[in-house]
This record gives C-alpha cells, sequence and structure tokens, in this order.
C-alpha cells in the first residue's frame, strides 16, 4: 500500500500561472582586450643602438627619450656641414671687413651673405637627419618588450620595441545580426539602461564598468558587417586606472539588460515539437490543452515570454508528460512565487 501511496504521488500534476517581474538578462560574448593607443617603435635610420633608456615593462611619459642609434654616415655628414656653415660665416666675415676698405663690391658680400644662408641650411639638414637617431615617446605609456640589446645594428624601419597606452581599453566583441538589429532599434534606451560588464579570464569581474555609447565617443560600432561569420564587430571602452588590463588580453563581455514587468515562467513547464515550444494550458473546466508560445529570453531556469500566454493563465508545471490535449487535469495548484524561488531544473 505504501508503494501505491508512493506512485500516485510521484505522478502529483502540479499547476502554476506565469508570473510578472523584472527580470535582468545577460548576454555574453567572448571579446579581446586593446589597448587605445598601441604602437610599433621602430628605427628611424640605419645605425647602432648606442642607448637603451627604458626597461621593459617601464612606464614612460610624453617626450621621453627611449632609444638613440648613431648612424656614422650622419653624424659625419652633420659635422662636415657643420663646419662649411662655420668657414661660410668666416668669409662673409672676411668679406664685409674687405668692403669697408672699399676693396670688393657690395655684389661680393650679397654673394657671401648667399653662400652662408645654403650652408646654414645643409647643416639644419644635417642636424635634422642626426635627430632621427634620437627615439621619442609620442605619448605616455608602457613598454613591451626590447627586441634589440644595447650595440646591435639596426636597419631603418626596424622593430625595437611597441609601445601601449593602457590608460583606457578598448574591448572588442562580435555581435550576431539579430542582435544587432534589436540593439539599433532600442539604442537609446540600451546606452542608458544596459551595464556592460568585464569577466576576465580567470572568472573574476573587473571592477569598472564599460562604456558603450558611440554618439558621444564612447565605444564604437564598426562600419559593416563580416561576410564569412554574420557579426559586426562593437567595441566598449574600460577606464583602467591600476593598469590591470594589458593590450592582448582576453575575457567575456556581459550586457546586463533589465526588463520592467517580464511575462516569465519555468523552462520546466515547456515541452517541444518540430523545433518549437509549448505549455499545457488548462482551461475554465481543467481540460488541457496544447499551446504554442514564442520565447523572448532563455536564463538559468525561466523563459521570459514574447506571445502566447497571460498572467491569468494556468499552466502545466509538474507532469507535463503525463497529461494529453482535451484531458480533465486533477491537480494541486502552487502559487508561482514559489516555484520560481525553488527552480534549479531545465525545461524537459
Amino acid at each position: 500500500m505504501h508503494k501505491e501511496e508512493h506512485h500516485e504521488a510521484s505522478h502529483q500534476i502540479l499547476v502554476t500561472s506565469p508570473l510578472v517581474k523584472d527580470v535582468t538578462t545577460t548576454s555574453q560574448y567572448v571579446c579581446q582586450i586593446h589597448s587605445q593607443r598601441h604602437i610599433e617603435v621602430r628605427a628611424l635610420e640605419q645605425g647602432y643602438l648606442e642607448k637603451i633608456a627604458v626597461k621593459e615593462g617601464q612606464q614612460v611619459k610624453a617626450g621621453d627619450v627611449l632609444f638613440s642609434v648613431i648612424p656614422v654616415l650622419y653624424q659625419t655628414r652633420f659635422d662636415a656641414e657643420t663646419a662649411e656653415a662655420k668657414l661660410a660665416q668666416l668669409e662673409l666675415n672676411y668679406t664685409k671687413t674687405l668692403h669697408e676698405k672699399n676693396v670688393v663690391s657690395d655684389k661680393e658680400v650679397a654673394l657671401k651673405e648667399a653662400s652662408l644662408l645654403k650652408a646654414q641650411a645643409k647643416a639644419q639638414q644635417a642636424a635634422a637627419e642626426l635627430n632621427f637617431t634620437k627615439i621619442i615617446a609620442p605619448y605616455d605609456g608602457i613598454i613591451n618588450r626590447l627586441q634589440h640589446q644595447q650595440g646591435s645594428l639596426v636597419e631603418e624601419g626596424e622593430i625595437l620595441t611597441t609601445l601601449s597606452d593602457n590608460s583606457l581599453m578598448w574591448v572588442y566583441f562580435n555581435v550576431p545580426e539579430k542582435a544587432y538589429l534589436e540593439y539599433m532599434a532600442h539604442r537609446k534606451q540600451h546606452v542608458a539602461e544596459d551595464r556592460i560588464e568585464l569577466k576576465l579570464a580567470n572568472q573574476d569581474m573587473y571592477p569598472s564598468p564599460g562604456m558603450l555609447d558611440p554618439e558621444k565617443g564612447k565605444g564604437a560600432i564598426e562600419g559593416q558587417f563580416n561576410n564569412q561569420t554574420g557579426n559586426i564587430a562593437f567595441r566598449a571602452d574600460f577606464s583602467n586606472p591600476d593598469r590591470v588590463l594589458r593590450h592582448g588580453q582576453t575575457g567575456t563581455i556581459m550586457i546586463l539588460r533589465t526588463l520592467k514587468d517580464a511575462l516569465v515562467i519555468p523552462q520546466r513547464a515547456t515541452f517541444e515539437l518540430l523545433d518549437k515550444r509549448y505549455v499545457w494550458v488548462l482551461d475554465k473546466d481543467d481540460m488541457a490543452h496544447q499551446k504554442l508560445i514564442t520565447i523572448k529570453r532563455e536564463l538559468e531556469d525561466i523563459f521570459v515570454i514574447d506571445s502566447g500566454l497571460e498572467v491569468t493563465d494556468r499552466i502545466v508545471f509538474e507532469g507535463v508528460r503525463e497529461v494529453e490535449e482535451d484531458q480533465k487535469v486533477e491537480y494541486e495548484f502552487v502559487k508561482p512565487e514559489e516555484i520560481l524561488k525553488n527552480q534549479k531544473f531545465h525545461a524537459e
């Protein structure tokens, strides 16, 4: 007798109703983390790497000298042109002295002045070329791996290191076309209400929220879709005051969105037929009828309903597989708050 009672209890049908509540949905995307500015620092001229003024991982300021390269050719040219300019100055001084004694004409002085200007221009050009040997940081940043040691002979254009500005990080993630269209249709609402978070590779959450408001220059959406994947790239911006994030990291972007007054049911109350999802709804006479529903969002244990149900409907929660069309159902009603509070199972 105890076995029969247990058997009957195990087949008890429980019925509940949809519940209207605020729910938070989460969309997750694998992401790539980039410095807002990340450049290759290259040698401007061929020569010997005379001085390395920085260390790997060092924070530098805009204008700091990073490397000094001494090209013998340009140093020699600078010395020669500087000497020519000095010689032209001496010749001009001597010519002016002769002119004062009426030995030479005004024209001769003018020619020497022109010669001096030409020599000075060549010296300035040589100085500029020689200045190419000093490689300056164009912005504040972090020095990455050094590719050469002091004394190395480097070629023009050869990479010496890379420089990363990590004060603000650009985090890229790919969004499917359907999600993109939904975002664009309600973008003002999304900008105002969405919370953008970053989960790091160790599953820790990055403390600062992300920013995605392209109209204000915070974040961006690329101009075209990838024809092979059907995705479009989004970019969220994250401030990085403690320099925790580094160029090349990976993580997961999480977009948290609150749906106000959403109609929700347990996933377990549903079943699938031919790729469509249904629930059993009881009419006023407790007769069961199969009803097609559409899902707006899928959370861990519940579905947010887009269409097909009303808050006043009674739906079968426990015993879905035992109900048949037009069957009168004997059941126990459980408040939806109680069911959702303890829900830990997915749909059948």
